[in-house]
């Protein structure tokens, strides 16, 4: 929601500062500029990225209006989850949550958590981490050093989008100055007739520069932003999994373990340790 009130502000500044100023909204209206700046842009987005990228972008957009993918009852739903996990492994041996590793669908203690086992990336992490764990053939600074590289790899996936789209935004003021150039061309075949017709022209030429500079550095460019903070918040998912296990790995009991993976957390989504410890409690 604050990314659109964000890009209301700067529309209702620009425009208003402009009217304000006895501009004519009209003469910023040039099509011909929007799509010489838009479609060259876009273009090279296209030409600079994979599909993947391409497609993650255009998925990561939509996210933005909806907030963060991780809100607080979801951590506390992943705190939970490897707490019931880390307690059946300290009940039943590490052998006993084999199964639930193996085939999580059909496991009692991840089917608790309907809208963790729906993010498959996340659920194929914290398998993949449990099954290091249930083979037994890891110290604990090994799984560690592991899951830091994986952790890692997942940080820059996320970042592609945004690095594409930050490379996009700082293009675009580019784009608006070779649309002022054409302007100008046109401007120079221009000389000699109406004056009033050179005027437009040079107007226009003015607006393509205005327009590059203005969604390169209003909208773009904080879009980039937006989506490089939402992948960095993502990845705290991913962290928290990795320090409970690693916790645990080491002989730190579950509730412990959590507790470490609970620090770990921004302080407006990470829960109260009394009342993670009330839920963790109604859980059992």
């Amino acid at each position: 929601m604050l990314i659109i009130v964000g890009f209301v502000v700067v529309v209702g500044c620009v425009l208003g500062g402009f009217v304000l100023s006895h501009g004519e909204i009209a003469a910023l209206w040039q099509p011909y500029e929007v799509l010489i700046i838009a479609g060259s842009a876009f273009g090279a987005f296209l030409a600079a990225n994979s599909g993947k990228v391409v497609k993650r972008a255009m998925k990561s957009i939509p996210q933005l209006l909806k907030g963060a993918k991780y809100k607080k009852q979801d951590y506390i739903d992943i705190l939970s989850m490897v707490y019931d996990v880390l307690m059946k492994a300290r009940k039943e041996g590490m052998i006993g949550i084999e199964k639930d590793v193996e085939n999580p669908d059909a496991s009692p203690v991840f089917s608790k958590y309907p809208k963790l086992m729906a993010d498959h990336h996340l659920m194929e992490f914290t398998t993949d981490c449990l099954r290091l764990m249930v083979s037994g053939n890891l110290e604990p600074h090994e799984l560690e050093a592991l899951l830091e590289i994986e952790v890692e790899t997942h940080h820059q996936e996320a970042a592609e989008p945004a690095h594409a789209v930050q490379v996009l935004a700082d293009s675009l003021p580019g784009f608006g100055i070779v649309a002022a150039v054409l302007g100008i061309v046109i401007t120079m075949a221009s000389i000699g007739g109406d004056t009033a017709i050179i005027g437009h022209h040079v107007a226009a030429a003015l607006v393509g520069t205005f327009l590059g500079i203005l969604l390169g550095y209003g909208f773009i460019g904080p879009l980039a932003s937006a989506m490089h903070h939402a992948a960095h918040e993502e990845g705290k998912a991913f962290e928290i999994i990795k320090m409970a296990l690693v916790s645990s790995l080491r002989g730190y009991p579950p509730s412990t373990a959590v507790e470490f993976a609970r620090k770990l957390l921004f302080s407006d989504v990470r829960p109260a340790f009394a009342d993670l410890e009330a839920h963790l409690r109604g859980s059992r």
